[in-house]
């Protein structure tokens, strides 16, 4: 399966941008095809979305997806699932049944060539902390992780602190255990410092400064380069980009930066999310010299 042997950044999409239209005017190759264009080399797939037969694809379609991979030289950059604890009606999964739920995904993303996960787990508020027993549950897939060469990795997300008590438990929770198999997606949402007037914002949300991320970057396996609107000078007019590139790149950083379009305008009718990507891409384009 196809690998992209370039270090530092490295361009991507996650193709929940195309959530107005994969299924609909797009199929998972006319994805492809898009990201071949555009030259980006890393996807990221939301496991229940966009695996036909999920959590059982049949062997046709994994062939497919090797298929397209190499035709359309794309990396599998991410893989994207949850741990459904409320899966059951009327009860929570146990720590066991999550932990066997969670294997059965780092099984699966493994056969379809990921090696890092963003593993979502169920949250208990608005601050997006995670059920309490979350390091049973990650200890227990440790083991697998480890042999097959895979990372899981919440995301921190808006209106998440980089400071704060919930990345410091998994920063704690790393350095404890020793592993190399559990880290970090940062979504770039924790930066964003401009939103309109009379848009909703998180009350408890405080931006987070680039700098932010640098105690960060050795357990940061991957990031959701999160955009919201892009102008037609090719920048990103909520989020810092070039502060955010260059902590990357002056520190070493070697990952996906995976386009994540979270425009207000992506569920309108006929709108063309593909251009507003490749807007993006012109973006990172410029500030990584790709």
């Amino acid at each position: 399966m196809y690998h992209y042997n370039k270090k530092g950044l490295k361009r991507g999409v996650a193709v929940y941008s195309y959530s107005a239209e994969y299924g609909v005017s797009k199929n998972l190759e006319d994805l492809f095809a898009e990201l071949y264009d555009m030259g980006a080399h890393g996807i990221e797939i939301l496991a229940n979305t966009h695996i036909d037969g999920y959590p059982y694809p049949s062997d046709e379609w994994v062939e497919n997806w090797e298929r397209l991979c190499d035709k359309y030289e794309v990396e599998p950059a991410e893989y994207g699932h949850w741990i459904d604890s409320h899966a059951l009606k009327g009860r929570e999964l146990t720590t066991e049944e999550s932990v066997e739920m969670l294997k059965r995904d780092i099984r699966l993303a493994h056969r379809l060539g990921f090696h890092v996960m963003r593993t979502k787990m169920p949250v208990i508020n608005e601050k997006l902390e995670p059920v309490t027993n979350w390091r049973e549950i990650i200890k227990g897939a440790l083991p697998l992780a480890e042999q097959l060469d895979m990372k899981m990795c919440p995301e921190i997300h808006n209106p998440s602190n980089l400071k704060g008590g919930m990345v410091k438990e998994y920063v704690d929770f790393i350095r404890e255990t020793g592993t190399k198999n559990f880290g970090l997606n940062i979504d770039f949402s924790v930066f964003r410092t401009k939103f309109d007037e009379g848009e909703w914002r998180d009350p408890q949300f405080t931006p987070n400064k680039p700098e932010d991320l640098i105690p960060l970057l050795p357990y940061i396996y991957c990031c959701h380069a999160k955009f919201i609107r892009m102008n037609d000078q090719f920048e990103e007019t909520t989020i810092p980009y070039p502060e955010i590139i260059k902590v990357l790149q002056e520190n070493g950083w070697d990952g996906y930066l995976l386009s994540e379009y979270e425009g207000t305008d992506k569920y309108d009718d006929f709108y063309e999310v593909g251009q507003t990507l490749r807007k993006h891409h012109i973006l990172l384009k410029n500030l990584i010299g790709d």
